[in-house]
């Protein structure tokens, strides 16, 4: 998501509608806008192989996309609020162009415990077979509709949220409508076999702007114990736990992060 306030902005990744709960409180005081980076969500989704560029989807590919929406749309800098995944997109995005970034809030930022680096060397190879079975055989179409349905959906988010009555069929059909737009089948394998790229300790030390980090203490994706060593980063002005809370706290506890993200940009509006 990516925040203004009265000439300041915001931005929320990877699919905008995650992020219903915070735009209508958030927009009474800023100018806020939520996207779907490229191949999530209703954005456009090419076919990485056809493109003839070797790991399309990156977060360099996003970072840049953040970047160029921050210039062509907002036409001035911002802050990032993101979630998982998203909190590298807005990391890299802040490291490519930093004049562009006023701040960034990351909520739960993926640890990338999938990385190539953080797997013992004797399975490395193991996990690239995987990986190309997967991308060019009829076996990962079929892991694919076997997680894109409703029924599936519901169970893995079940998993992230601790207060599962927050899983609504409004929040399945969200998740899984754009997973079955044309194309999605293609970056959903291109982006599971992305084991490389950046990782949050390779990028928080190079960010130049304010940084602040909260956790939901509930998250099992992500466990807050490994979570809090971010919080020692020179970068990181705080580290926030979110009590009872899961991988998705902008959705699931929306009360704790709307003020949350009210009172860090307040602190750097004039950044």
């Amino acid at each position: 998501m990516v925040l203004e306030q009265t000439g300041q902005h915001q931005s929320h990744f990877a699919y905008s509608d995650h992020w219903r709960k915070n735009i209508p409180v958030l927009a009474q005081s800023h100018r806020v806008f939520s996207i779907d980076l490229i191949g999530y969500g209703y954005s456009d989704k090419p076919n990485p192989r056809e493109l003839g560029v070797e790991n399309f989807y990156s977060f360099e590919t996003w970072g840049s996309q953040l970047n160029d929406f921050c210039k062509d749309v907002i036409g001035d800098k911002a802050f990032f609020i993101c979630n998982s995944i998203g909190g590298l997109v807005g990391l890299q995005a802040a490291i490519l162009e930093p004049q562009l970034c006023r701040g960034i809030l990351l909520l739960n930022i993926s640890l990338r415990m999938l990385h190539i680096t953080k797997q013992p060397w004797f399975g490395r190879p193991l996990i690239k077979a995987f990986q190309n079975l997967l991308r060019n055989t009829e076996l990962g179409k079929f892991f694919f509709k076997s997680v894109a349905t409703p029924k599936a959906v519901k169970n893995i988010l079940c998993q992230c949220y601790y207060d599962t009555s927050q899983v609504t069929d409004e929040l399945v059909q969200a998740i899984l409508l754009p997973g079955l737009e044309p194309g999605a089948v293609d970056v959903f394998l291109e982006f599971i076999c992305y084991s490389a790229g950046p990782l949050p300790e390779e990028l928080l030390p190079q960010v130049k702007c304010p940084v602040l980090v909260a956790w939901g203490d509930k998250d099992p994706w992500e466990p807050i114990e490994l979570g809090k060593a971010y919080g020692n980063f020179d970068t990181v002005e705080d580290f926030v736990v979110l009590p009872n809370v899961g991988h998705c706290p902008q959705d699931e506890a929306p009360h704790l992060v709307n003020p949350l993200v009210e009172s860090f940009v307040a602190r750097h509006a004039n950044v």
